[in-house]
């Protein structure tokens, strides 16, 4: 069995280099201690910087009532009513949690009706089928009867809403955005 070898392809041609021909212990010792000083600059000499897929171009839009976290104090409402809706029995319980549902939806809508509108991010297909949904809860509270027909208008409006919604709230997000649709 054969000596392994320790050298290692030169990763460029600046002093961090390390040369294919072979080096000794002191050049390896110099370049280590030249990494180390100017890692404590805060450089990394010889390593790429890394690029994530897709910089963003803007920050992050803010709420509108400022630095106070409404949403995520929204959200967690809603997680303890949920948790709580599970723990307690009857009809108290099945209102904590579709309350704790309701809430937690409607946190995370504002987040993403706020990203969207900022051309932040794309929340296309979330706003449009929030939107659907909002329609054919309104549409089957206002037709009252149950039955199949209701039922098939209620998902015919459905699709309806969120077909048309879907094209708006794209041509809204490629008009903010620069004209990126997603």
């Amino acid at each position: 069995m054969g000596r392994r070898s320790r050298k290692r392809a030169s990763a460029g041609t600046g002093p961090e280099a390390v040369s294919t021909t072979g080096s000794t212990r002191a050049e390896r010792d110099a370049a280590r201690s030249r990494r180390a000083q100017a890692l404590e600059r805060g450089e990394a000499p010889g390593r790429p910087h890394r690029v994530s897929a897709r910089p963003r171009t803007r920050p992050k839009p803010p709420a509108p009532w400022g630095s106070f976290p409404l949403s995520e104090l929204v959200i967690l409402l809603g997680i303890v009513f949920v948790i709580a809706g599970l723990v307690v029995w009857g009809d108290r319980g099945r209102t904590l949690l579709v309350a704790g549902m309701v809430l937690g939806s409607l946190g995370g809508l504002e987040v993403s009706i706020r990203e969207h509108f900022a051309g932040y991010k794309s929340h296309t297909t979330l706003l449009a089928a929030s939107t659907a949904v909002l329609s054919m809860i309104l549409v089957s509270a206002i037709g009252g009867a149950s039955g199949l027909a209701v039922l098939g208008i209620v998902v015919a409006v459905g699709v309806l809403v969120f077909v048309l919604a879907f094209w708006g709230f794209r041509q809204a997000f490629m008009r903010r955005s620069g004209g990126l649709g997603f």
